[in-house]
């Protein structure tokens, strides 16, 4: 699969069916050539607007499934949410 096709895939949590957001970068190992971890911004600042301060970090190994429009994760939001 190539990053542009999973950009346009919108990132959906099992675990509250909150929709995240699309994926906007990837971590990749340069060693072993695998994805690491996807980025997807976190929420607006004010009720969605006015840009973010932050981003969700979502380790490979949280896709539960990668569907044809949709990537299905299993995360706890706050605990990989990160201040940029």
């Amino acid at each position: 699969m190539r990053m542009c096709e999973l950009r346009q895939k919108e990132v959906v949590n099992i675990c509250t069916g909150k929709r995240l957001g699309c994926i906007v970068d990837v971590e990749i190992d340069v060693r072993c050539g695998e994805v690491e971890a996807v980025i997807i911004p976190g929420p607006g600042k004010i009720c969605g607007f006015f840009g973010t301060d932050c981003e969700y970090v979502l380790p490979f190994s949280c896709i539960r499934r990668i569907g044809p429009d949709i990537i299905l994760v299993e995360i706890q939001e706050e605990k990989f949410l990160q201040k940029l």
